[in-house]
């Protein structure tokens, strides 16, 4: 493979709807669209993401974590493909390129705010596997995935839109996020041999291989449920649920339903197709609660998206 393969393949682009899909639904949520302030949350959870891989690959390699008998895909550190010196400035650069963007937002909006928001989840990026006491090994990632790569990421993206958080947001985050821990659980499950030898305690490890299994279910059937129970609210109370439209985002069940039944038997390398799944299920769902949430503005109340310099 050309070096320029290697380091994609290393930047695990799977993964990368995670940070970004948010983005979307958030900005779809709001009900205005501004196009730089659009781009630059993109380039935010885009680099957040990498920069979470990046990091993961560079601290998991050199503490020995990442070894020969991982069952996933080769980690450029692990592997030898890279330095790890490299591996840690693609880390540090993708982090800053979020920061430079996330600051560009904070200045148009609310400084203190973002930069406070923006601080933090580049603390999570960077303690996911990195410091004294990386927070994946007290299986707190799962949480940690959660409140950013869905609640902070919807909710942000809408808020820079037009500086308040829809009650949507919270609900499509909430949904955004259970769907992106369940493919950290997919990943993690994977792993629970070696990291549990390498004294990586991950939430899987510390569940044991049945009891994560089933977390990984009630992580999906939960997050389609979250957008089900909030577009119900919104028929009783519009003001504090999702629109009935962000409900086109339930087809995404159908790519859902292979990844949900190989979960319950597969192992080791069989595994990485429910995690590739999981990703794809996560992108599919977030693309059609955004076209879900853009109709609302156009064939539903006229409410219809503001592009605004």
């Amino acid at each position: 493979m050309t070096q320029a393969k290697i380091w994609w393949q290393g930047a695990r682009p799977r993964t990368l709807g995670a940070g970004m899909v948010p983005v979307l639904v958030g900005t779809a949520v709001s009900g205005h669209l501004i196009w730089w302030r659009f781009t630059a949350a993109l380039i935010v959870g885009a680099g957040l993401q990498l920069g979470v891989n990046f990091a993961n690959d560079y601290f998991d390699g050199v503490r020995g974590v990442d070894t020969a008998e991982r069952m996933g895909p080769p980690r450029l550190t692990q592997s030898g493909a890279a330095s790890p010196r490299a591996v840690l400035v693609a880390a540090l650069i993708s982090l800053g390129t979020a920061a430079v963007a996330g600051l560009a937002l904070a200045l148009a909006t609310s400084p203190i705010l973002i930069l406070a928001v923006g601080a933090l989840a580049l603390l999570a990026a960077l303690l996911y596997s990195g410091g004294p006491r990386p927070y994946a090994g007290l299986g707190l990632g799962e949480l940690m995935v959660f409140a950013f790569f869905g609640l902070v990421a919807t909710c942000g993206s809408a808020y820079v839109m037009v500086q308040t958080i829809p009650a949507g947001a919270w609900w499509c985050g909430s949904a955004l996020g259970l769907l992106a821990v369940a493919i950290l659980i997919a990943n993690n499950l994977r792993d629970i041999p070696t990291d549990g030898s390498s004294g990586k305690r991950t939430l899987a490890v510390r569940l044991g291989e049945e009891r994560t299994r089933r977390l990984y279910r009630i992580c999906v059937i939960g997050s389609f449920s979250v957008i089900a129970i909030g577009a119900l609210v919104h028929v009783y109370a519009p003001e504090v649920g999702v629109s009935p439209w962000s409900l086109l985002g339930l087809a995404a069940w159908i790519p859902s339903v292979k990844p949900m039944e190989l979960v319950g038997k597969a192992t080791g390398r069989e595994l990485i197709p429910v995690l590739i799944g999981t990703a794809r299920v996560h992108a599919v769902f977030g693309l059609l609660m955004t076209v879900g949430l853009f109709l609302s503005r156009h064939v539903g109340p006229p409410h219809p998206l503001h592009p605004r310099l």
